[in-house]
């Protein structure tokens, strides 16, 4: 008999849009690899969903604020359902930026110098020199990033605006230059390097998911020591927050600082983008697995007390 599988999607965050197209394709996949699959739009009413659903497996592909980072793992711990990705506390400590520094700091992982600062503070005047960037403590997709240049005199000042949606705490961090490399983990394995390229002014929400926004080099054409070494840094941030799953390491690497270059972990996404065409499936597929064999794993990889 089948497992049966509930695909969590869409919810409540700015990332729903990006949320409901990586559930439809997991969904997709799920059945085709011979799992029964229910879809649930991920609401207030999550908990009560699931248990008339009475599923075996949840599938989790929520992103963004309480699918990612750690609310809706508390309550299918609560519910006894086992489920994929990251657990309670991995999910609540990548989600938070700050918090997530300090662990990949602590572990060795190298990361960008930043300050923690008021949305008033940070709108009023230069909290850091510029170059610097302004990023939402806890939000993904790019949502509500800033790149102040090194000859801007004043901060953005659409922070100061009523329409700001990047919440009232915000990270500034020194602004690294050169390329755009990630690396996903399955379980315990790093797999390869991408290298995302795009004309915009950087790996921004518009590069992410509109089509032509950014071209993805897989493998990075990088010395085999460096791309060595983001492999590992991968699998030891993974590790230093305690992470389950698939998960997503971002980095930036100046190959003109210094003989080797300056490479800087940015985050790690406990919930990455899972469409088959996004860059966790796509490394999996380079390594030698189908997207249908990537959704398979990860139903038979989750579990309770991640």
């Amino acid at each position: 008999m089948s497992k049966h599988v509930a695909v969590l999607m869409g919810g409540l965050s700015n990332e729903r849009p990006v949320s409901l197209s990586s559930g439809r394709e997991c969904a997709k996949a799920l059945r085709n690899a011979g799992y029964e699959v229910t879809e649930i739009d991920a609401g207030y009413d999550v908990a009560e969903r699931l248990r008339q659903v009475k599923p075996d497996v949840v599938f989790n592909a929520l992103h963004g604020r309480y699918g990612e980072d750690g609310a809706v793992q508390g309550v299918l711990e609560f519910l006894r359902i086992p489920y994929t990705h990251s657990g309670v506390l991995a999910s609540a400590l990548a989600m938070d930026k700050h918090q997530a520094k300090i662990m990949l700091k602590a572990a060795g992982v190298p990361v960008t110098d930043h300050v923690i600062a008021s949305r008033a503070e940070v709108g009023r005047a230069h909290v850091m020199s510029p170059p610097y960037v302004v990023k939402p403590i806890a939000d993904g997709s790019s949502f509500g990033i800033l790149i102040v240049k090194a000859d801007q005199s004043h901060p953005p000042q659409e922070i100061l605006g009523t329409d700001w949606k990047g919440g009232e705490e915000l990270m500034v961090e020194r602004y690294i230059p050169g390329r755009e490399l990630t690396c996903a983990v399955m379980g315990d394995v790093a797999l390869g390097v991408t290298e995302i390229v795009t004309d915009l002014a950087f790996y921004n929400y518009e590069a992410k998911y509109s089509e032509g926004g950014s071209r993805h080099i897989l493998p990075a054409d990088l010395k085999p020591k460096i791309y060595d070494k983001v492999q590992k840094m991968a699998l030891k941030a993974h590790a230093a927050l305690g992470c389950r799953g698939v998960t997503r390491t971002d980095f930036r690497y100046n190959d003109r600082a210094g003989e080797d270059g300056e490479l800087v972990c940015l985050e790690i996404n406990t919930q990455p983008g899972m469409t088959p065409t996004s860059l966790a499936p796509e490394q999996a597929r380079h390594a030698g697995h189908s997207f249908e064999e990537l959704v398979a794993w990860m139903v038979e990889d989750a579990s309770c007390n991640r």
